[in-house]
């Protein structure tokens, strides 16, 4: 074969083609697994952080709450989102609660605490102490609570929600800035803005959950969904409208006793940071690893394309492929 019948080069591989939900400059491709904070009613901003930048966030599912705070504290990577927006802006039921998990699983958080108000449904779980629950339940009417559907279908694991790791470190750090903690109970989501009706209250309590709060779900399915370690620090300031010796849950009691929490939480985060697991023994990362019960043959391009996030991981594309859609 002669030099002008040479072969032709096999063709180069297409290049990638970019997220149409880049990250902005300086938050992309760091590697750094980070610990997330979703900061409830009274927690706007996050302090200690050193190297603080503010970041917006695009996801395929809308605007989150806010922009979210990264920088460092104690050596750790820490992302914060003020969960209602700073200035207490949405309802708990206006929350975009895909969007809110979905960036912090792209900033890089593998771990995230939510700091949430809650009612006392208990005798023995006073204002002004801690609960770290390790149960949940929806009782929310009216909300979007997978990243699945529209043609791809998950079913993760919640017999656990809660990351026990995460919860340890939580516990702990309660303990040693001196407050009673109570480790475990059930919180009870609602769907609100309003407080419980008494009859409400008087059932709940009859179910045997511990603390009652607005916020918690569906995003603990979410992070879940995300593979995130999630527990919650919850921050009793009333006691619902059951107990008898105390007054009805009004807005000036539970932000009386918000104040007041809130700088016990701030303690918390400071001494909780250092503590949340770089590594997490109960598969918290791998909950998708069993749970998409679609062939991937059967996926909808603008679907996969839209949870690449969160399937490339599990069902890698293919070298050069173009996705549609």
């Amino acid at each position: 074969m002669s030099a002008k019948q040479a072969r032709p080069s096999p063709p180069r591989p297409s290049p990638p083609r970019p997220s149409p939900y880049p990250l902005p400059k300086g938050e992309r491709g760091s590697g750094e697994a980070a610990v997330g904070v979703i900061g409830g009613s009274g927690l706007y901003e996050m302090d200690g952080l050193e190297d603080v930048r503010w970041v917006k966030v695009r996801t395929p599912f809308g605007d989150p709450s806010d922009a979210y705070c990264t920088g460092r504290f104690g050596g750790r990577r820490v992302i914060f989102l003020p969960r209602h927006g700073r200035g207490h802006r949405m309802t708990p039921s206006e929350l975009n609660y895909r969007a809110n998990i979905y960036g912090m699983k792209a900033l890089g958080a593998h771990a995230l605490v939510s700091i949430s108000a809650v009612g006392s449904m208990k005798e023995d779980i006073h204002p002004l102490e801690l609960v770290v629950p390790d149960q949940f339940y929806d009782h929310t009417k009216r909300r979007v609570g997978t990243f699945f559907g529209d043609g791809i279908v998950a079913h993760v694991s919640m017999a656990h929600p809660v990351c026990a790791g995460v919860a340890t470190a939580l516990a702990k750090a309660g303990k040693d800035v001196g407050a009673r903690v109570h480790r475990g109970g059930t919180y009870i989501c609602i769907e609100g803005p309003q407080f419980s009706t008494k009859g409400e209250s008087e059932i709940y309590r009859r179910w045997g959950v511990s603390v009652i709060g607005m916020t918690n779900m569906p995003e603990a399915k979410l992070a879940r969904e995300a593979e995130l370690c999630y527990a919650t620090l919850a921050l009793v300031t009333d006691y619902d409208v059951w107990h008898e010796e105390h007054d009805a849950v009004t807005v000036e009691a539970v932000v009386a006793n918000l104040m007041k929490n809130v700088s016990t939480a701030k303690e918390v985060l400071r001494r909780v940071i250092p503590l949340v697991p770089e590594s997490c023994g109960q598969g918290c990362p791998e909950a998708l690893t069993s749970a998409v019960i679609t062939d991937p043959s059967a996926f909808p391009p603008r679907t996969r394309k839209r949870l690449a996030l969160l399937l490339d991981r599990h069902f890698p594309p293919k070298a050069g492929a173009r996705r549609r859609g």
